[in-house]
């Protein structure tokens, strides 16, 4: 098979050549979007999922609905260790900038850049990364207390303000938000509070790990009433079918039907591990129709693409201690396991174990379907710890 002509895109974020199995969201969100133009009660959306799942896929996808409809959008990832003001920032400026080329909305953009500048003024001292260029000078009282929650507020309600009067909607389009610190997660809660209590068209679709649900509730009791938390899931059988069959079929070549069976059975319906299949199956055909042998095939260097990357990169972060945690973890299996259960492993008390737990999660890791429960945030990541770590050295501590 020509490697030139393979369809599968796997990647972060990259988007599949068949977004197989997520209309429906998609057009939840777009009615979504539609009501907060209009100025209609609308919860802001929050994606939960593990990783490789597709929420960063469908995020992009989102966003570009919403421009495409001629709404404003600020387009935001949120790495570890760095403040929401210094990532929003920018991306709110560029919206506004924009906003203020409508002619009915350009006073109250620039209104809303003079209460940007005076909140990157105001908040420097505290949030050190925060860094945008404003050729207006603020405007006093304006965003510039000092107060995150406060400024936030006022500058997120002036914003507001200009896209209801330019008739567009201002998009926040978060992903990664597990990253978020609590108190700002509090402030940015309050102020898509204020904004949705004014029927102003400012709007969240953000996208996160499953502990993002409660991350939220802990940082405003009433998160929950706000936010529609849809949770991604892998692909139906049906689905993933779909996002082999169709991208092959599109560039005029086949799959035997046992072959895309044995595909899906090897990437449990998870959308990134699909394309990492579907690339390596491609190119382990001589020709068309792709068998059964030459996903047997790909699935040796499918794997070995995933360990050389995709879980590398997430083990190659972790401490010696967060390392044996997890092959302790994938001892017991997939998951969820008990604190008790990995505590046995490691023959050690589970309350010692805590502080490593805690870290873990931290670090996105693993997460908490229940209280005592924890789990890998990470599909098929017990298998890699099992061939990372294999035998039983890992059991002894450095």
């Amino acid at each position: 098979m020509d490697p030139v002509r393979n369809p599968f895109t796997p990647g972060a974020g990259t988007p599949p050549p068949e977004l197989a199995g997520r209309d429906e969201l998609l057009g939840q969100v777009r009615i979504a979007l539609e009501r907060v133009r209009l100025g209609k009660p609308t919860k802001s959306v929050l994606m939960i999922g593990l990783r490789g799942v597709g929420k960063t896929v469908l995020l992009e996808r989102m966003r570009e609905d919403a421009e495409t409809n001629h709404m404003q959008t600020l387009r935001i990832e949120a790495p570890e260790n760095r403040s929401l003001p210094s990532i929003l920032a920018p991306e709110l400026r560029r919206a506004l900038l924009r906003l203020s080329r409508n002619e009915r909305a350009a006073e109250l953009a620039r209104r809303a850049l003079r209460g940007l500048a005076g909140f990157a003024k105001a908040l420097k001292v505290k949030y050190q990364d925060l860094e945008v260029g404003i050729d207006l000078d603020p405007e006093p009282g304006l965003a510039d207390n000092g107060d995150l929650e406060l400024d936030l507020l006022a500058l997120l309600e002036a914003s507001g303000e200009a896209a209801s009067k330019g008739e567009t909607a201002l998009v926040l389009f978060v992903d990664e938000l597990q990253y978020v610190p609590e108190e700002e997660l509090a402030a940015l809660i309050t102020a898509l509070h204020r904004c949705a209590q004014r029927r102003l068209p400012v709007v969240l679709v953000g996208a996160g790990l499953p502990q993002l649900r409660g991350n939220m509730g802990r940082a405003k009791s009433y998160a929950e009433r706000l936010f529609e938390f849809p949770v991604i899931e892998p692909l139906s059988p049906a689905a993933s079918r779909d996002a082999i069959v169709k991208p092959v079929e599109a560039e005029e070549a086949a799959i035997e039907p046992d072959a895309v069976d044995a595909i899906v059975a090897s990437t449990q319906g998870y959308p990134y591990f699909l394309q990492e299949w579907g690339k390596h199956a491609w190119d382990a055909a001589d020709d068309s129709p792709i068998t059964l042998a030459d996903v047997e095939l790909a699935t040796a260097t499918a794997i070995a693409a995933l360990d050389a990357g995709f879980f590398s990169v997430r083990f190659d972060r972790l401490t010696p201690s967060e390392k044996r945690y997890l092959r302790a973890m994938a001892e017991l299996g997939p998951g969820p396991h008990r604190s008790g259960a990995i505590a046995d492993v490691l023959r050690r008390d589970v309350r010692s174990l805590a502080p490593v737990r805690s870290q873990l999660i931290g670090k996105g890791m693993v997460w908490s379907p229940s209280h005592g429960d924890t789990a890998f945030t990470v599909p098929l990541f017990d298998g890699y710890m099992r061939r990372i770590l294999p035998g039983d050295d890992w059991r002894r501590a450095d």
